[in-house]
């Protein structure tokens, strides 16, 4: 055989043996090659409402929504399901293994005490994996009514642990909940915690939800990580002033009320750049 043909030969080898290696890594995941490729992403700089505490005919004009997992999407708008990932829902606890519930030296459940909602304990693999496989599950189920795209709160639920959490913890569970959304075509979010923005690529992370990233001067720091696929809520009159005055031509900003209530209601705020 000839120099270049045993060159092309030993190329055409290498190439065949990095197609079957990566088979094999998108068979273990249960992942197609296109899935990543697939997920599409919400639109930049667009009309967006937030409405994770009850579903509503959206504004005119508005082209992004989010809602809880348990809402429709509304019709022909891009839809993002709301998880509640890291942490329990009010009356939902009885729905959780025991052992999966986060409890201090003391056997006490740890609380997020703003909202009354145990932590998830993610300390140990197995638990990271039994935890993500009833997420993953709502996941299908998001996916399966239409939705685009997925926001898992919480992921700074570290930070309420009382030091039993700890970042790469943290970071290693929302990977499996990631490969899992781009396994079903679906885009993911990083929902608040610019701390571990640098982070995004490594867990697989597409776009941004930030909660009063104008309030906190953190909306630069999301940019720098997302570049301007960053969704912008605020919930005071001051932080969505200084959110649009820096970044009302780019990014995506909305005002809410904090209880995130229906028109109608008496506390309801929606407002814009």
């Amino acid at each position: 055989m000839s120099e270049s043909r045993s060159v092309i030969h030993r190329v055409l080898l290498a190439t065949l043996a990095s197609a079957l290696a990566a088979t094999a890594v998108y068979s273990a995941l249960n992942l197609s090659p296109e899935a990543d490729a697939a997920a599409t992403l919400p639109p930049t700089h667009a009309k967006f409402d937030y409405q994770i505490g009850g579903a509503y005919t959206p504004p005119s004009g508005v082209q992004v929504v989010t809602r809880d997992r348990t809402a429709s999407p509304a019709a022909g708008l891009y839809n993002i399901c709301y998880v509640n990932a890291f942490q329990v829902q009010p009356g939902e606890q009885g729905s959780w293994a025991s052992d999966l519930l986060l409890r201090d030296a003391q056997g006490n459940l740890v609380i997020d005490e703003d909202w009354g909602e145990p932590l998830l304990d993610l300390r140990t693999a197995d638990k990271r994996t039994r935890v993500a496989a009833k997420v993953n599950g709502w996941i299908d189920e998001c996916a399966a009514k239409g939705y685009k795209a997925i926001e898992p709160d919480n992921y700074d639920s570290y930070e309420r642990s009382k030091g039993l959490l700890t970042t790469t913890q943290a970071k290693a569970y929302l990977t499996l909940l990631a490969t899992h959304a781009h396994g079903k075509n679906l885009a993911i979010a990083q929902k608040n915690t610019v701390d571990l923005a640098g982070s995004r690529t490594s867990v697989g992370l597409d776009f941004a939800v930030a909660e009063e990233c104008g309030q906190y001067d953190e909306c630069g720091d999301y940019v720098a990580a997302f570049g301007n696929n960053v969704i912008v809520i605020e919930y005071t009159n001051g932080g969505r002033t200084k959110a649009c005055s820096a970044y009302g031509t780019r990014l995506t900003i909305v005002q809410r009320d904090v209880d995130v209530s229906t028109p109608g209601s008496s506390g309801y705020v929606r407002k814009t750049c």
